[in-house]
């Protein structure tokens, strides 16, 4: 738990918004697409690609609680919205966190 939550050699949490430093760019569709009440402008299924999801930039809607997949085996993390393999939200994932903390 403490190493998810930022006692890591990133000092960074891999669970969204928990701390300082936490992923920016999740690999998840809603969270990287901003919402209609601050952009109405209509994004059709293919648009969100180029206009959202493969942007540099940190998600607009930030997906509190989320644990992300995390670093590999060394440690290295690449927190890009395109590395689905660290950066994307699951059950699984957060399923350490849930049987500890239960």
């Amino acid at each position: 738990v403490d190493y998810i939550l930022g006692q890591n050699p990133k000092s960074m949490s891999y669970m969204v918004g928990f701390g300082s430093s936490y992923p920016a760019q999740v690999h998840h569709r809603a969270a990287s697409i901003v919402s209609i009440n601050h952009d109405p402008s209509p994004v059709g299924c293919s648009d969100g690609f180029s206009e959202w999801f493969n942007k540099d930039a940190p998600n607009p809607n930030v997906l509190v609680g989320a644990v992300v997949g995390g670093p590999d085996v060394n440690d290295a993390y690449n927190g890009v919205r395109s590395n689905s393999a660290q950066t994307e939200p699951s059950t699984y994932t957060a399923g350490a966190l849930v049987g500890v903390l239960a």
